[in-house]
């Protein structure tokens, strides 16, 4: 074997040991490892930087925008709250749950989706009476299977279209790999919700092992004209919120209890009591707005604006008087939205309590609120509470369409996918459905330096001639059986996986799968679609793909839960690929 190849060969293993058996950020250790080749002379300078200019890693940045987009004007919440309702039980939720999460996630790169649902699915758990535990796991899974519907469903699938692209000069359509990814999601979705009974146990998720005792009174108003002006406590869905309780409602003055049958109107002032995260669904409740008007008097647009919690200290000027009496929004810049006192519930008006030290306030403030008086006496504590941004709702349509002309041009080739996804995002931007900061924030940086170092990772690999020997190897084994070399491919690229993340999975793998295609003499598609799948499905452990390790905390999984249901369903998407990929590209 020549030096290069040894080099390269120990490089990448040394890499992939690291990640096997430590807890370094993938990104600084492929990083790591291409600068490491790069010094020792293995390739020149723009073949191991080429990887960040692969178009697969652009779409990938652009993709986050787009979603984060969708995100932020609501629309995801939107849909899945129209869809979810009321299950009859736990296999019924599941299903409920999974069918709308794989389709979205086949239009959508399914980590936002993920990440936008988790609150989602959590609280409708809450509401539902259903443990979360019961729910991440097929959330992650069934948004992993919707991935592989479409070209643009997860961001291995682009890194895998990109390298096919500037690799091999071969290019898919956005529904190319369809006829074998939508076959395997609804297998696997249906596998899910026959064996989760037994597969998936009830676990307590970390948020609830300690108990959160600081609950706030909040007020909100209805909103007139609004989604619920006009319907029942129980058609609103206000009587199952889950760890917040509307316990009274202030109509013109008069204060009644709530109850299911109570028929909401415009003005009506609703009295809840729940944790800082129930608030925060609250605030971003269509139909529903905070009953202090004030909120409405501070400068700049609400979306801009974030929720803070800050803690009353006992020097501060509004001790012994009531917020109103204090002018609050005067003296400070912030609005108060909710009061928590030691676990008492607070039945007066916010603008009526009378605040003492220590006295925890939810307030609405912009985002300089926190830096300008973390140090202020007034305050013991100030720190901003994460997501608590109110949607743009009056951008969803605009979001909705950026998505629907995102697809059509993609779909009917009239741009590459790259150039498409790239004006999807800036046009999100231009019209204001996220802001440029939201979107910078969007983009998962370390998955795209991943990404980009791995691609030159297996590009060393590729040209010292490593990848053409495994990939001998592995079309001697399968003795040139198209069935037998997609099986091999597949095993060894989910191997892979499961040690690193993914993305770098795909990259380091395709080149092999160029090899392979070279030996056999065939085209390269069937085992691009091969390493797609392969490197996209990936359940046996939490690691192995980044939807995984999301619920892995919310839902209070434990390691071995993931290979429990990660390995049968496993072979079964393996089995998929196995039988429709040859049968689809076969010679």
């Amino acid at each position: 074997m020549p030096v290069d190849a040894v080099i390269a060969s120990l490089v990448a293993a040394s890499a992939l040991a690291v990640l096997a058996f430590s807890r370094a950020a993938p990104d600084f250790v492929f990083l790591t490892a291409l600068v490491v080749l790069m010094l020792l002379g293995v390739m020149p300078l723009e073949t191991a930087l080429g990887g960040f200019a692969n178009e697969g890693l652009i779409t990938v940045g652009a993709m986050y925008v787009v979603a984060a987009g969708l995100r932020e004007t609501g629309a995801v919440r939107w849909l899945s709250s129209r869809l979810l309702g009321r299950p009859s039980s736990v296999r019924a939720a599941q299903v409920r749950m999974m069918v709308p999460v794989t389709f979205i996630s086949a239009l959508l790169n399914n980590t936002p989706v993920v990440a936008v649902m988790i609150p989602t699915v959590s609280e409708w758990a809450r509401k539902q009476g259903i443990s979360v535990s019961h729910l991440l796991m097929p959330l992650s899974h069934a948004a992993v299977l919707g991935g592989t519907i479409t070209l643009i469903g997860t961001s291995t699938n682009l890194v895998v279209h990109g390298l096919l692209r500037q690799q091999a000069g071969e290019g898919l359509g956005i529904f190319a790999i369809t006829p074998v990814g939508l076959p395997t999601a609804i297998v696997g979705v249906v596998f899910i919700a026959v064996v989760a009974k037994w597969l998936i146990p009830e676990r307590l998720p970390v948020a609830q092992k300690v108990a959160d005792a600081r609950e706030y009174s909040v007020e909100m108003t209805v909103v007139e004209g609004g989604p619920l002006d006009g319907k029942t406590v129980a058609e609103a869905g206000l009587d199952a919120l889950g760890e917040v309780t509307l316990f009274e409602v202030d109509r013109q003055g008069a204060r009644e209890q709530a109850s299911p049958a109570m028929t909401l109107e415009a003005g009506d002032r609703l009295l809840f009591l729940g944790v800082v995260d129930a608030v925060v669904d609250l605030q971003k409740t269509p139909g529903l707005a905070p009953a202090d008007g004030q909120v409405f008097k501070l400068s700049g647009p609400r979306t801009d604006r974030i929720l803070v919690e800050a803690v009353v200290s006992d020097s501060g000027p509004m001790v012994g008087r009531t917020i109103r009496e204090g002018r609050f929004r005067s003296l400070y810049g912030a609005v108060v939205v909710a009061v928590a006192r030691n676990g008492r519930r607070l039945r007066q008006r916010v603008g009526d309590v009378v605040l003492r030290p220590g006295d925890t306030l939810l307030l609405e403030a912009d985002p300089a609120f926190v830096e300008t008086h973390r140090n202020v006496r007034d305050f013991y504590l100030v720190s901003p509470v994460p997501d608590s941004s109110p949607p743009r709702y009056e951008r969803m349509g605009a979001s909705a369409l950026v998505l629907a002309g995102l697809m059509f041009v993609a779909t009917t080739g009239l741009l590459p996918i790259v150039v498409a996804g790239l004006l999807a995002a800036v046009t999100m931007v231009v019209l204001r459905c996220v802001s440029t900061d939201a979107a910078r924030q969007a983009i998962d940086w370390p998955v795209l330096i991943t990404i980009g170092a791995a691609i030159g990772i297996g590009r060393a690999l590729e040209v010292t001639g490593v990848t053409t020997m495994l990939a001998n190897q592995l079309s001697h084994l399968g003795a040139n059986d198209l069935h037998l070399s997609v099986l091999l491919l597949y095993l060894v690229t989910v191997v892979v996986t499961e040690l690193v993340t993914n993305n770098a999975a795909a990259a380091l793998m395709f080149p092999v799968a160029l090899s392979m295609a070279n030996a056999m003499d065939i085209s390269v598609v069937p085992f691009a679609v091969t390493i797609m799948m392969a490197a996209s499905n990936s359940f046996i452990t939490p690691i192995g793909y980044q939807t995984n390790l999301m619920v892995y905390g919310p839902g209070g999984y434990r390691f071995s839960d993931f290979v429990r249901i990660g390995v049968p369903l496993t072979a079964l998407t393996c089995a998929m690929t196995v039988l429709l990929v040859p049968l689809i590209w076969g010679t």
